[in-house]
């Protein structure tokens, strides 16, 4: 028996439909075209979300997709120099590996290309403004996303977001709200057609204080509720710890960082990993965290190793060692991702018959 053609199955469906609302259905599709309402099961209704990864493998666990999802909002924010310009752009570099266009806006007009350089990026295929104020910022960014081309758009950061009124007024002028009512109003225009273009729109933001907190956490983030609630993912990141070499010179941070919403996989996961000076994210120990975490690492004194091979005496050389032997990093991290996957996400009606196919 041949399968049935889209119009077919449609018809299909909506056959057990009362008549009024088939009739209500068949009208807004006319007018608002294909897709504009569908049942919830459709096939195209229902999809894995695409992600871009990390570059830091726990992390792209933690978040519980293989990365930050594309076509939805995101938020990192955390103290001063806790590497939230870093893990933005390793998500570029990332996105970039697989034929992707990024654009990055630089409201702090503190972007080190030399840096974005070493950590992979492609300084020469990258997007950058510097706007002038923060209308200028977001209608840039809603023009870019409109574009349909960009894989990812980061902001940062939101606290650099300065109202036009503000840059034109005096200091100390108050403008009570003004940032929050422009942040509002960008959520509002943004959060439709990032779903249609499935570009990953990334804000960074920093940390304040309010005043007169005597319990609870006293922590906030500027720029006013429109951000928090529009985020599908928000990401605190800390610097945890020092990273330091065989003499003592300070080389890197230990980071931690908590998923504080996830609207795409359960929240509430944390992920740590390494950042070093000259390099940013250090994959392979991230790598190395992840496969201990799965006790696929025999650790026996100091020294680590994995199917029966020593990778190194301690964390460092075991890093350092793969970082020399890709073949090795490669088949350590593809058991990570096989592990995970044996308890991932079920497949779809539309995956087990593909599967049923081949058989």
């Amino acid at each position: 028996m041949p399968p049935k053609t889209p119009a077919a199955a449609k018809k299909d469906a909506n056959s057990n439909l009362p008549p009024a609302l088939s009739a209500v259905l068949a009208q807004i599709q006319k007018e608002f075209g294909e897709g504009a309402i569908m049942r919830l099961g459709t096939e195209g209704a229902v999809a894995r979300i695409p992600a871009i990864s990390t570059s830091a493998l726990t992390l792209d666990i933690a978040l519980g997709i293989g990365g930050v999802p594309r076509g939805r909002i995101i938020e990192i924010f955390g103290p001063e120099s806790s590497g939230k310009t870093t893990l933005v752009l390793h998500i570029i570099a990332e996105a970039q590996k697989n034929g992707g266009m990024c654009a990055f806006i630089d409201t702090e007009h503190a972007l080190d290309p030399h840096y974005a350089q070493k950590i992979g990026v492609d300084i020469d295929n990258l997007l950058v403004s510097q706007p002038d104020s923060g209308e200028e910022a977001l209608t840039i960014a809603d023009q870019l996303i409109r574009s349909n081309a960009l894989d990812v758009i980061v902001v940062d950061s939101v606290a650099a977001l300065a109202p036009r009124a503000e840059l034109e007024g005096q200091i100390g002028d108050s403008h009570v709200g003004l940032q929050a009512r422009l942040m509002s109003q960008a959520m509002r225009k943004m959060t439709g057609i990032l779903d249609k273009s499935k570009t990953c729109c990334i804000f960074t933001n920093q940390i304040r204080e309010k005043i007169g907190v005597m319990f609870g956490n006293p922590e906030t983030t500027p720029g006013g509720r429109a951000l928090k609630f529009y985020s599908s993912v928000r990401l605190d990141i800390r610097r945890i710890a020092a990273i330091k070499a065989g003499d003592g010179k300070v080389v890197g941070n230990r980071t931690r960082v908590k998923v504080v919403k996830n609207k795409v996989a359960p929240p509430f996961t944390e992920a740590e990993f390494d950042i070093l000076y000259a390099e940013g994210i250090s994959k392979e120990g991230a790598v190395i965290d992840a496969a201990n975490d799965l006790g696929l690492l025999d650790k026996r004194g100091t020294w680590l190793s994995y199917d029966g091979q020593q990778i190194g005496q301690g964390r460092d050389a075991a890093r350092e060692n793969l970082r020399n032997d890709p073949a090795l990093f490669a088949k350590i991290r593809d058991a990570v991702i096989a592990k995970h996957a044996e308890a991932g996400v079920k497949p779809t009606a539309k995956e087990k018959a593909a599967a049923k196919a081949e058989e």
